[in-house]
């Protein structure tokens, strides 16, 4: 089963957050959720059965699945944060329901109204920073710099082990934060003071005066994603812009309620469902990596090229105009390999259904290895360290590996049905747009007379 033959694959989406207004960003979120529904299963070239929402709640197969999404994310589109984020937020708000009434009561809603009060409101500019020697003479005196409190807290010696010389101790305090019994609280851990000081630069610069702590729920934890996804050098920080990231520190300071997320939320989303996962499916529908996809445009163009050459040959001799259609053969194989390849698709590796390993995934021995070697990674940790790969092993190897190699790399079975269909429709378009322009090329050649040279 195909799809139709009209189908075109998702096309590449570029970053255009800044030209697309939050009323229409929610509007479209609104939408992008039922338009598969409303036009056949497919939706701007991406079926229901890959939507979003499905790849996200596990409804999907390899190479379609929500770590494959992540991977793309990291090393294709540079931008993990976004879906780490939108993960986080969605276990917050569940954690958040969960709650006691006494404790959502220490933390009201953020209205629509305040949200945009505080939109409205002028960005604050940035603060003039003063040298040492100025603030040295000025010391003592009203004219003195303001310096920020932070409250330092003390790490539990119980709860985090000494750190080593190669630092492993700190990646674990980092990656598996110790909660409280009501999952409000990280407990004390060497880094607890690193992400209070970030967070407070980040309030102090928005112009708010913040208290590190309060008796609200889970404050710790929004503390932290401050200091991860929100401060300016954060290790994992969003693309907002000033004003949304004023607002939102504005929202975060009078309340925890999920909701003080919202303005952010949206802009989130809005990226990862109309940018990044149709680029994900597009890029999904290679079967082949990119020395196997030009060598699949070059025996292509040879085809083409000995059709022509065949064609010509046999016109310049005395042979009957039947025999020209033999220079079908090569038009046929060449245009569709150059249609399949120009579309990101090898026609050898469709036959069997099958695709080239990813380089991250190429150094792996057995199933085993590679669960760990991804979940390694820390990708799906949401309060994990930024999003760095250049220190994996696998990109050396790659690099020494030769062209050949590349081009005849270990191939691994398609198992997600949809993505076959896709395919295999890109296949038979191939085909069939091979079989017109081999028609009118033949029937070209076919109506010179012969020529009789030999």
């Amino acid at each position: 089963m195909v799809y139709s033959l009209t189908y075109r694959r998702p096309p590449h989406v570029d970053s255009a957050r800044d030209s697309v207004l939050g009323d229409e960003k929610t509007k479209s979120i609104g939408e992008s959720t039922v338009d598969s529904t409303s036009s056949g299963g497919i939706s701007f070239g991406v079926p229901d059965a890959l939507s979003f929402d499905r790849i996200i709640a596990g409804g999907t197969c390899p190479p379609c699945t929500a770590r494959d999404f992540m991977n793309y994310l990291i090393y294709i589109e540079h931008a993990a944060e976004n879906l780490q984020f939108f993960l986080w937020y969605r276990d917050y708000v569940k954690r958040f329901s969960e709650l006691p009434s006494n404790e959502l009561a220490l933390a009201p809603e953020w209205t629509a109204e305040q949200a945009e009060a505080e939109a409205n409101q002028p960005t604050p500019g940035p603060k003039q920073k003063i040298s040492a020697e100025t603030a040295a003479v000025f010391k003592g005196t009203d004219f003195a710099p303001p310096v920020a409190s932070v409250v330092e807290v003390k790490g539990n010696p119980f709860n985090t082990p000494p750190r080593t010389p190669n630092g492993e101790s700190e990646s674990v305090a980092q990656t598996e934060p110790a909660w409280s019994d009501n999952g409000s609280t990280i407990m004390g851990s060497t880094t607890n003071k690193s992400f209070h000081t970030k967070a407070a630069g980040a309030f102090e610069g928005a112009d708010i005066k913040w208290q590190p702590f309060t008796i609200q729920p889970f404050r710790e934890e929004v503390s932290r994603i401050v200091a991860i996804y929100v401060a300016d050098g954060a290790p994992r920080q969003l693309n907002l812009s000033a004003k949304e990231r004023s607002t939102l520190l504005h929202a975060l300071a009078n309340t925890t309620h999920p909701t003080a997320f919202g303005n952010v939320v949206h802009t989130v989303e809005w990226s990862l469902r109309h940018q990044a996962h149709p680029n994900f499916i597009r890029w999904t529908i290679c079967n082949g990596n990119r020395p196997r996809v030009i060598f699949a445009r070059s025996l292509g163009v040879g085809g083409i090229v000995g059709g022509i050459v065949a064609a010509i040959l046999i016109t310049l001799s005395n042979a009957g105009r039947g025999w020209r259609i033999l220079s079908a053969i090569g038009f046929m194989i060449g245009i569709a390999t150059l249609i399949a390849a120009w579309k990101g698709m090898c026609v050898v590796l469709h036959g069997m259904h099958h695709r080239h390993l990813r380089p991250w995934e190429l150094f792996a021995e057995d199933d085993d290895a590679s669960s760990s070697f991804e979940l390694g990674k820390g990708s799906f940790d949401t309060m994990g360290t930024a999003n760095s790969y250049e220190n994996e092993p696998w990109l050396a190897k790659y690099e020494k590996r030769s062209i050949i190699r590349k081009v005849f790399d270990r191939e691994i079975w398609i198992q997600d049905p949809a993505l076959r269909q896709i395919q295999d429709t890109i296949f038979l378009q191939a085909v069939s747009g091979a079989l017109i322009i081999t028609a009118i090329s033949v029937g070209i050649f076919c109506a010179f007379p012969k020529g009789n040279y030999y």
